[in-house]
């Protein structure tokens, strides 16, 4: 009995104990009411999955998918480029141990790294490779990592790393040390570009061109407070080709892109460069999907891309090289678009940027770098010249012989200390007990005069160094740029710009393809693209067909293949909702005329334009005639048997009218022209038509 008490009073404990950690979460049970989740107050498991969710959302921003400002690398690139300058020795590796050295700070497959790697040395930038790495023209993959090598450039080797100036975390497992950032001197973000997609947003950075991005910051160090430089940088490409930057603005919006083709011949067409995000392959794909659907004039296609991109077009006979241009653009992968939004990590935190807010944070970046270099410089210079201005102390004033009678290891100590005292206005730091130390290791043959007058030469460099290190300390803009320049003087000819920023003329893809179908008619009544027969009407895939029988009836629908129309085919026309006509119809004896508009129709659904299936069209016509002139059957009393009507009189209504009446006649003959049948000695005796 005791034993159940206390099981009931620690339940009980329990459930007074959560409910004073949790607060007001749950809400007092009601069983009258439903829970509403939208509104009503959610338990522990949902504060679970909003935590874990945020926790993975962060992840994959900061973690894989969004590249850094400081150094413009994702992490797995970081960790690359931190196991190479671990490894390198100025040889070539073998790609499979950087990939298994790097999963050392990755915490993932090794595929992923290897196609990290293989990515960034097609960049060119940072890593040197040796074998088949692909092509980024024709699609076609590296080999596996076994098979090939890399290194890093001269260019990343120098600007990219330097110990004492990173900052540094435990790896994932705690085993090693890896980089927060790099200590990158270059606006390396921009001129690789980046993609990704992470939870809740997603980033695309164009690729800058090296110099330029180079020539913008000079221009950036040397504007002035009230007059800020303009920077006019635009994406460059390694693929080549023609831009259009009209709808691009600083690193957010669309770039057109085109393929660079060039006339070879009559007959043919030369395709050098293609478009960002494009290879070869898919070009050619689809040239090929256009030329089976009668788009571009092409006969054949060979393509003989190796290191350059050469994709040969011979074209059908007659075809006229400038409008296969303009199709090859209208119809195939030969003009593509991309979009761009540049977002990236800040302090850790995904932020939207334009093209000139990162360079000029680069460009701060820099000078912040080069402080600290020279900073860390003018202290080993100063180390150096303590440590040779007190050899040369030691040696010149014979201090050393003031040791040879002490007999132990303090009174050494203290007549060194003592020996030098007089000199002390020749540092420029107190003397410690590490001097003592070094001064009792020097060699007796520094002490010879070859060693003392090259200790002296030294000091002379050490002084000379040391002066121009606060030189440029004190004129730090002028020192990056001149580091600036030596880059650009460095590396102008290796990375010329690529693609050619240019405005591109509209294409009129339906003024192109005007006559582009056929649309015939056989003796068994059918019409279309694949009929064989008299050609009707001439006309573009991207136009809209109206069909009309002669009841009346009538379809707006694409370019038929083959529909059978039988006889009662009244017209078939490009369809324009705006365009007027005049149809006169016979219903139930009676006979209407109407002007109208088609106006807005769903695609391929019947319509009628006049009273129905039993009604007859007597006349159907564009625009408004002056007149129509109308010819009756004769009948047992009928006095007049031709009128004249003037459809001007009637207004322009719907395309559901029914219009005005016209006559009760049976017509035999009617025109917007008199006919043969029109008897003109009569005209005058026969009163004009009244339309009611």
């Amino acid at each position: 009995m005791t034993k159940k008490t206390d099981d009931t009073e620690l339940d009980q404990f329990e459930e007074e104990t959560d409910e004073a950690e949790m607060g007001s979460v749950l809400p007092p049970p009601d069983e009258d009411l439903p829970f509403d989740p939208l509104h009503g107050e959610h338990g522990p498991l949902k504060q679970l999955v909003d935590f874990n969710f945020l926790q993975y959302a962060a992840y994959v921003i900061c973690d894989r998918a969004i590249p850094a400002i400081e150094d413009g690398l994702k992490p797995v690139q970081r960790r690359i480029m931190h196991s190479l300058k671990e490894k390198d020795d100025g040889r070539f590796i073998k790609v499979a141990n950087i990939v298994g050295h790097t999963m050392q700070y990755h915490p993932h497959g090794d595929a992923s790294i290897a196609d990290a790697l293989v990515t960034l040395a097609n960049k060119r930038y940072l890593i040197e490779g040796q074998g088949n790495y692909g092509n980024i023209f024709t699609g076609d993959r590296a080999a596996a990592s076994r098979y090939i090598e890399c290194r890093l450039t001269e260019l990343a080797r120098k600007e990219l790393f330097n110990k004492e100036l990173t900052e540094w975390i435990a790896s994932y497992d705690g085993r090693n040390k890896e980089p927060v950032t790099l200590p990158c001197k270059l606006p390396l973000m921009l001129m690789l570009g980046a993609e990704g997609i992470a939870v809740g947003l997603s980033t695309s950075i164009m690729p800058h061109n090296f110099i330029e991005l180079l020539e913008a910051q000079i221009e950036i160090l040397r504007e002035k407070k009230r007059t800020p430089a303009v920077l006019n940088l635009l994406p460059d490409f390694q693929t080549g080709g023609l831009m259009d930057v009209t709808e691009y603005n600083k690193g957010n919006g669309r770039i057109k892109l085109r393929a660079k083709i060039e006339l070879r011949g009559t007959n043919k067409l030369v395709i050098t460069e293609v478009p960002y995000g494009t290879t070869t392959e898919s070009l050619t794909a689809s040239i090929e999907d256009a030329v089976k659907k009668k788009k571009v004039a092409v006969r054949t296609i060979d393509d003989f891309t190796a290191e350059k991109v050469e994709i040969e077009l011979t074209l059908t006979q007659g075809a006229a090289q400038e409008k296969a241009i303009q199709a090859l653009f209208a119809f195939t992968k030969c003009e593509t678009a991309v979009s761009s939004r540049l977002i990236c990590l800040r302090d850790n935190r995904p932020v939207e940027m334009t093209v000139d807010e990162v360079l000029r944070y680069n460009t701060q970046q820099l000078l912040v770098i080069l402080e600290a270099e020279l900073n860390l410089r003018k202290a080993k210079l100063l180390d150096d010249f303590h440590q040779k201005t007190l050899v040369q102390i030691f040696v010149e004033n014979r201090i050393y012989k003031m040791i040879e009678q002490c007999k132990t290891y303090e009174e050494v100590i203290a007549a060194v200390y003592e020996g030098l005292k007089p000199f002390k206005k020749m540092l420029r730091r107190p003397v410690v007990d590490e001097d003592i130390e070094m001064l009792l290791s020097v060699r007796i043959k520094r002490i010879s005069l070859f060693d003392i007058n090259k200790n002296r030469q030294d000091i002379e460099n050490i002084l000379a160094e040391l002066a121009e290190v606060e030189k440029n300390l004190g004129a730090l803009n002028g020192y990056a740029i001149r580091y600036l320049k030596q880059l650009i003087k460095d590396y102008k000819d290796e990375y010329p710009r690529c693609t050619t920023a240019t405005g591109f003329k509209e294409i009129e893809v339906r003024e192109l393809t005007a006559t582009e179908l056929q649309i015939n008619r056989d003796e068994n009544g059918y019409i279309g693209t694949n009929v064989k027969g008299e050609t009707i009407l001439e006309c573009s895939s991207l136009d809209k067909l109206l069909v009309v029988w002669n009841d009346g009836k009538y379809k707006v629908m694409p370019p038929p293949d083959k529909l059978f129309v039988d006889d009662s085919l009244e017209r078939c026309e490009i369809f324009d909702r705006d365009k007027p006509y005049t149809a006169v119809y016979t219903d139930a004896r009676i006979t209407y005329i109407k002007r109208f508009q088609f106006g807005g129709v769903i695609m391929n659904k019947e319509y009628y334009c006049s009273q129905g299936e039993k009604s007859k069209l007597q006349l159907f016509v564009d625009g408004t005639p002056e007149a129509i002139y109308v010819k009756y059957n004769p009948a047992k009393g009928q006095r007049i048997n031709q009128q004249r009507f003037k459809p001007t009189d009637i207004a322009v209504k719907g395309v559901k009218s029914r219009g005005n009446r016209m006559t009760t006649k049976s017509i035999k003959y009617i025109g917007a022209e008199p006919g043969r049948w029109w008897d003109a000695n009569d005209e005058g005796a026969m009163p004009d038509g009244v339309l009611l």
